[in-house]
């Protein structure tokens, strides 16, 4: 089995959180600014070179303005078990 980071469920959930902070009409400067971390932090997970963790997940979303709860849904909805 693949490492989640490297498989289509985990790009499509990447996606849905780019998708989510350009509709926000956010920068990833702007949103590392609301996490309080470096815009380096937003490219990378965006990008695929790191993986969020569930509370790092949440604190993304808050900043996007986001539910959660909706984003896991779509990920479930969309990922085949």
């Amino acid at each position: 089995m693949a490492k989640s980071l490297h498989t289509p469920q985990y790009e499509y959930f990447r996606s849905l959180l780019v998708v989510a902070r350009e509709r926000a009409g956010l920068t990833q400067a702007e949103v590392s600014t609301r996490l309080r971390r470096p815009q380096s932090f937003v490219a990378k997970y965006e990008g695929g070179e790191r993986r969020l963790d569930i509370v790092e997940f949440i604190q993304v979303c808050a900043a996007l303005g986001v539910d959660p709860h909706a984003v896991l849904t779509d990920v479930q909805d969309r990922v085949a078990i």
